[in-house]
């Protein structure tokens, strides 16, 4: 077969292969009856798609195809009648589906839906994330910071970040879009992530502040009573016990005129979150040492607070007035515990007061001044007010109150706020005098009262714009509250999965603690889980702020607690006749001591103990008699130790330890024991007596028996100077 003429270049190397894979047919054979179906059988359906009119003749003895290609405008396609049926019926069907598409068959299929859409509610995006990944990551967020530094920050997809936008009603037309600094902490904790504010300094008013001064010390060496000097007031007799166990905070004018303010921590053991709170929001820290006593576990202490808090310390050397008095000692003691002293080459400045005599109250006036001053303290008047609870308790008339320092900014009465996992409108503002003030400016601690629920002591305030705002900030707070506290539980469960002997003798003690406000509350709880031993487990059920409620005595008697109220007003005599009734114990007291010691006292009585081997007698082996010719149903030969009881008491029932050279050599159960011929159950020290240790035989003069006896050891209180407590098992 010969190829005569192509007029397109591009199909013609296709149709060659083609046309040359048709085999020579005789020229007498009609090409319309087998040569053209031959063909056509033989082309692709792409090349058949390429050929618009084919034209034949034949020769006599070859056979001649001539073929021309043209490209109309309508495309054609002369073929036999099953061929053209079969393309028509396929246009047809492509004409009829023109707007839908026919899907494949395969594996990977793209299904169109033609149903509506139906309306759902918001699910959030399921993070490919663990949840231990997230239990730690803490990130910094700040006013107007933009969706995509955001979802940096968080490790989030900006898709992520805006879908749960949407769903907390906040337009996005972009990721560049600025958000508010609440916004961007509600999409944050969406996503499981712990965040950090980063509030702006910069307003249209920055003006000097007074500092904020924090008074740390160890217990009894004077803190309050110089407080109480500098303000002629006695707080310190007004306090159970004659020590602080609550934290203070008022205003001090000085005779210079300037002010300054106060905070008074405790200075027991049990207060350590106390002062922690207290360095976090200070300034400056006064250092009291008693001069008669020099450094204590609480002064290093409350040193380490005010240097992770990064302040400024001076040191006041109290009770100089006392003969027994040595400040060099002290200063030496100081300095040899890391601080620079200005008598030394440093920079902390050193006073020497009399809390009870009143005298260098003048220069500690001065260091405190001049430490300000060269600090430059200065904060934000204007805008938005941040703020720092200190304390926090329940009245019964007016609600949750909250003692707060104001930090920056202005906290003016009517505002929304949010605290911690709480939130309220500001209903009134008291200073510490317990005056109504309209607004608080900087260092200046108010009580503000209007919030829902009792926040945390150590909380910060936040103002938001709105009611809504402020309600699904909470929320959100709350839920990552609960997640984290059901997390820690699930996580310690897992812990605890293989116990050990010890483990399973421990004792469960669950207590409830309700005490006057809410620092104290957390002072008493971290105390009570300090005398956690491996035989008692303290397990802190429930805490509360207020007197000792029904509710109380009902949650006691399902787990059967211990209510420990601290500071509070006794039940009364309803409640304390159901809890009588139900067998359950109710601990009062006002001071952190008695407290302790009680509950240090029930804890070794729950104990369990330990048990020892104690010896109980000895006794030395002085001949050995043999008993030989037994029938049978006796059994083999036994062989009888005479021994003299040398000391304490030989009894059959106890466990008998054979020693010879010092050296233990068996120990077992005593099969007889006789005195004169008749069978006894001990024998006691100078008396002699005749004794079988049951499964052993080989018995020398001279060997040393040994009576031991169980006994159950039971832990110890142990209460040390400075008020820590532990359980010594």
């Amino acid at each position: 077969m010969a190829l005569r003429a192509f007029t397109k270049k591009g199909i013609r190397s296709g149709f060659t292969r083609v046309l040359n894979s048709v085999p020579p047919r005789p020229a007498a054979q009609s090409f319309f009856s087998s040569s053209l179906e031959d063909a056509v059988k033989e082309l692709t359906p792409a090349s058949v798609r390429c050929i618009s009119e084919f034209s034949f003749s034949s020769v006599s003895g070859l056979a001649h195809h001539k073929v021309q290609v043209v490209l109309p405008l309508t495309r054609c396609f002369h073929a036999s009648s099953e061929l053209w049926a079969r393309r028509t019926n396929n246009e047809l069907v492509h004409e009829n589906s023109s707007n839908k598409k026919i899907p494949k068959k395969g594996k990977f299929v793209k299904r169109i839906r033609t149903e509506p859409p139906v309306e759902a509610p918001y699910v959030p995006p399921k993070l490919k994330r663990t949840t231990k990944s997230l239990v730690d990551k803490t990130i910094d967020i700040f006013e107007g910071m933009t969706i995509i530094e955001l979802a940096k920050r968080a490790g989030e997809s900006i898709s992520t970040l805006q879908d749960i936008l949407v769903n907390v009603g906040e337009k996005v037309d972009s990721e560049f879009d600025p958000l508010s600094i609440d916004i961007a902490e509600l999409v944050a904790m969406e996503v499981g992530i712990n965040v950090r504010r980063l509030h702006s300094n910069e307003g249209a008013e920055i003006l000097p502040r007074p500092a904020v001064v924090t008074v740390m010390g160890h217990v009894d060496h004077g803190k309050t009573s110089l407080l109480d000097a500098l303000r002629q007031t006695s707080v310190a007799a007004k306090e159970a016990g004659g020590i602080t166990q609550h934290l203070g905070a008022f205003v001090v004018g000085m005779q210079s005129g300037a002010s300054i303010t106060f905070l008074d921590t405790p200075g027991h053991a049990a207060f350590s979150a106390m002062r922690a709170r207290g360095a976090a929001v200070t300034d400056i820290v006064v250092l009291v040492v008693a001069a008669d006593d020099g450094v204590m576990p609480q002064t290093l202490e409350a040193m380490a607070h005010a240097k992770a808090a990064n302040v400024s310390i001076v040191v006041a050397i109290n009770k100089c007035d006392k003969p027994a008095a040595e400040p060099e000692r002290v200063k030496l003691q100081l300095a040899s515990e890391g601080l620079l002293l200005e008598e030394m080459g440093g920079d902390v400045q050193v006073v020497q007061v009399s809390a009870i005599k009143k005298t260098g109250l003048d220069s500690l006036e001065e260091a405190l001044l001049l430490q300000a001053e060269m600090m430059d303290l200065k904060a934000r008047i204007d805008g938005p007010a941040q703020a720092y609870v200190v304390e926090a308790r329940l009245d019964r008339g007016r609600g949750p109150l909250a003692t707060a320092i104001v930090k920056a900014g202005t906290l003016v009465c009517g505002q929304h706020v949010v605290v911690g996992s709480e939130w309220g409108r500001i209903r009134a503002i008291r200073d510490m005098v317990g005056k109504l003030t309209e607004k608080a400016t900087p260092t200046m601690p108010v009580e503000i009262e209007g919030l829902k629920g009792l926040p945390m002591a150590g909380d910060d305030i936040i103002v938001v714009e709105s009611e809504e705002r402020a309600r699904m900030l909470s929320e959100g707070r709350k839920k990552k509250f609960e997640k984290d506290r059901l997390r820690k539980i699930s996580e310690g469960a897992t812990e605890t999965l293989e116990p050990s002997d010890e483990v399973s003798k421990r004792v469960e003690m669950p207590i409830i603690v309700k005490a006057d406000v809410q620092g104290t509350v957390q002072a008493v709880t971290d105390a009570l889980r300090t005398l956690n031993s491996p035989q008692v487990f303290v397990n802190v059920v429930h805490v509360g702020v207020g007197p000792i409620s029904q509710s109380d005595v009902e949650l006691a008697k399902a787990c059967g607690a211990c209510i420990v109220g601290f500071n509070v007003k006794g039940p009364s005599s309803s409640i304390g006749l159901a809890a009588s009734q139900a067998s359950i114990k109710i601990v009062l007291h006002c001071v952190i001591y008695h407290l302790l010691e009680e509950i240090g006292s029930l804890i070794v009585d729950k104990a369990p103990g330990t048990y020892e081997s104690q010896v109980a007698g000895e006794a030395e082996v002085l001949n050995i008699f043999e008993l030989k010719g037994r029938s049978k149903s006796k059994g083999d030969d036994v062989k009888i130790a005479g021994c003299r009881v040398i000391d304490g008491c030989v009894s059959k029932s106890s466990t008998l330890r054979l020693l010879r050279s010092g050296e233990v050599v068996f120990e077992g159960s005593c099969a007889s024991l006789k005195r004169e011929k008749q069978d006894v159950e001990s024998v006691r020290k100078g008396n002699e007596c005749g004794l079988v240790i049951g499964d052993w035989d080989d018995l020398q003069i001279g060997d040393i028996i040994q009576c031991l006896e169980q006994i159950v050891r039971k832990p110890k209180f142990i209460s040390s100077e400075s008020g820590a407590v532990r359980i010594e098992c």
